[in-house]
């Protein structure tokens, strides 16, 4: 196999910066970038053309990214980001009084948030499956599949954001299915991550393209099987409300901000030409390696997750670290060893959640490992 050089040239990152967090807030190419400025320049020079002619624009983004989730075009619709599709999906699904709402305890925030507010003004509860990151595909479908009596929806997480772990999806949709329970997949990290995330069959999938795929931020999709996209409505409530056309309903969101999503496509033209089905799977052994270097030189280990996606790791803080100073860590980190990073915890243990993309090389980790201790002690 060629190995893959890195490739920060492509990128507008600081270089004296250490980027090791691509799986928050992505990174734009510098392509990509002078693509949004040319478009902003057109859409400042005159107005009234831009909008006037912005619809076909996101027409053919639109083609172009379910293209690229290999999914139906017709129930595919651009939103800002996962936590917007999750919360279309909860104000479309019928959700009855006494019923209950199921997630897990790897739910991201904003998502378990959601549940909670549609519960609350349903009647209904929200009901959560504990899921060891060492599980096994077969004990998390048992898992969760033990909850489903009397649920109107399942939400699971195609990739853990907090514990990197790859949920399996088509499993989990097989039985929600079989009990006639719906259910919501957070695909928030899985574009570029799986192929063809979107179609395992669920009721609704949602999944950024800011991530890894390193669109412009804001950049989204939602998928709407076939028996719900008569009843899915945007957020905003505005001209295209009234569009009897799923997707394009949710196109034309008033004097909203339609550059990134009419960009987005020229980031997949880079990871093309990056070769990413060759550098995927060199980004994985690189940021194996990486999280071997760390927790080496924290005196911890590398978290032991079932099924860990291609390109984020979990390395063990140490056990004296307490949790609540993650916020002033990070800062610490950014200041003093010029890097950035992310820090997650689950069933009290804490973790540095350690990401790789094309711009990356080993020596990002081993900087970072031979001030962390220091910052740490």
């Amino acid at each position: 196999m060629t190995v893959l050089r890195s490739r920060p040239d492509l990128w507008t990152l600081d270089p004296e910066v250490v980027h090791l967090n691509h799986g928050s807030y992505g990174a734009v190419p510098r392509r990509t970038q002078e693509v949004m400025a040319g478009l902003r320049a057109e859409m400042d020079a005159n107005p009234m053309v831009w909008f006037r002619t912005v619809a076909d624009r996101l027409t053919a983004s639109r083609l172009a990214l379910a293209a690229y989730l290999e999914t139906d075009p017709d129930g595919f619709a651009l939103v800002p980001n996962a936590s917007a599709g999750v919360t279309v999906a909860l104000q479309t699904l019928p959700i009855p009084a006494g019923s209950r709402i199921v997630l897990t305890d790897h739910a991201y925030g904003a998502v378990r948030f959601a549940a909670e507010r549609f519960a609350k003004a349903h009647g209904a509860e929200v009901v959560n499956v504990e899921i060891p990151i060492e599980a096994d595909d077969e004990t998390v479908v048992a898992l969760i599949a033990d909850r489903l009596d009397g649920a109107s929806v399942l939400i699971v997480d195609q990739i853990t954001s907090g514990t990197a772990k790859v949920f399996p999806i088509d499993a989990l949709v097989a039985a929600a299915h079989e009990r006639g329970v719906p259910i919501v997949v957070d695909g928030a990290h899985a574009p570029a991550l799986i192929d063809a995330p979107a179609a395992g069959g669920a009721d609704f999938w949602t999944g950024n393209f800011h991530k890894w795929p390193a669109a412009p931020r804001a950049t989204a999709g939602l998928v709407v099987a076939e028996q719900w996209r008569t009843a899915s409505m945007p957020l905003i409530v505005s001209w295209s409300e009234y569009d009897e056309r799923m997707p394009e309903r949710f196109d034309m969101l008033g004097t909203y901000d339609y550059v990134p999503w009419i960009a987005a496509p020229e980031s997949l033209q880079v990871l093309a030409e990056l070769d990413w089905p060759t550098r995927r799977p060199q980004l994985t052994t690189l940021v194996e390696e990486g999280a071997k270097v760390l927790a080496k030189a924290l005196g911890t280990g590398v978290a032991e997750v079932a099924h860990p996606p291609a390109t984020m790791r979990l390395v063990e803080l140490p056990s004296s670290f307490d949790l609540a100073g993650g916020p002033e860590l990070k800062l610490r980190v950014s200041r003093e060893l010029k890097a950035e990073i992310t820090l997650t915890g689950f069933d009290d243990r804490g973790f540095i959640r350690l990401s790789a993309h094309a711009y990356n090389s080993i020596a990002d980790y081993e900087k970072l490992s031979e001030g962390l201790p220091r910052v740490l002690a």
